[in-house]
C-alpha cells in the first residue's frame, strides 16, 4: 500500500475522504501525519494529540476487504490488528468495544470507519508520545511510521474475520467494568452479549458498531 506523509493535517482521515471524492487518488492508499489539528473521533468530537502520536488514515476497496467481514464490525477488525501489533512492542494495550483502544481504564485512542461509494476509509488516532497534557500514552519504542507501515503491510494478509473475531472474543470480559455509547446512551457492558458478527446484546437489543 502506498503511504502519503504530511506534516501536518486537518484530519487524515478528511484528507483521504476529499481526495478520493475529487478522483485525486485512487485506494488503496494511506496517509500518515506529524500533526492533526482537528482528527475525527467518536461522536463527532475531535481527536488532537501531539507530535509523536499516530495520526494515520487508509482507504480500501470493498472488494479486498476478507469475505466473512461483517462491514458494520469493520472497526472492531482494524482495531484489534492494530491492538495485536501494539502488543508485540510489550503494551499492554486493549481494545474497548467497539473501537477504542485501553491502557487499564485509561482511553489512548480510537478508529473511526467510513464507506465512500466504494470504498472503507479508516481512521486511527493513537497516543504514543508523552503528553503535554498527562493524558496517558503508550511510550513504546518504535516510530510512527514503522508502525504504520507494520499495520497496512499487515492488512495485505487479509486475516479472515473468524480468526480476529475468536480472539477479541477471549479478551472481551476487559469491557465487564465499562460503558459504552448507544444512540446517544451510556450503556454498561456488563451483561452485554457478544455475538458471532460483532454486534452485542444488551437488554434483549441488538446492538452493531457502526463507528
Amino acid at each position: 500500500m502506498e503511504i502519503i506523509s504530511l506534516n501536518s493535517v486537518n484530519s487524515t482521515q478528511k484528507y483521504l475522504i476529499d481526495a478520493i471524492i475529487s478522483k485525486q487518488i485512487t485506494p488503496p492508499i494511506g496517509v500518515i501525519s506529524k500533526i492533526q489539528t482537528n482528527g475525527v473521533g467518536s461522536r463527532d468530537n475531535s481527536w488532537v494529540g501531539d507530535s509523536g502520536d499516530l495520526f494515520c488514515s487508509f482507504a480500501i476497496d470493498l472488494a479486498d476487504l476478507p469475505l466473512d467481514l461483517p462491514l458494520a464490525s469493520a472497526s472492531i477488525y482494524f482495531s484489534f490488528i492494530m491492538k495485536k501489533i501494539l502488543k508485540e512492542y510489550n503494551s499492554d494495550v486493549w481494545l474497548k468495544w467497539p473501537n477504542d483502544f485501553y491502557l487499564g481504564s485509561d482511553k489512548i485512542g480510537g478508529t473511526i470507519t467510513k464507506r465512500v461509494s466504494n470504498y472503507l476509509i479508516c481512521g486511527i488516532g493513537i497516543n504514543l508520545s508523552e503528553s503535554k497534557n498527562n493524558f496517558k500514552s503508550l511510550n513504546i519504542d518504535i516510530t510512527t511510521k514503522e508502525l504504520f507501515k507494520i499495520y497496512t503491510k499487515e492488512l495485505e494478509n487479509k486475516i479472515s474475520w473468524k480468526q480476529v473475531f475468536r480472539e477479541f472474543k477471549i479478551e472481551f470480559n476487559s469491557n465487564r467494568d465499562f460503558y459504552a455509547h448507544i444512540c446517544g446512551e451510556k450503556r454498561s457492558l456488563k451483561d452485554a452479549l457478544l455475538c458471532e458478527d460483532g454486534s452485542l446484546i444488551i437488554n434483549k437489543k441488538r446492538i452493531y458498531s457502526l463507528r
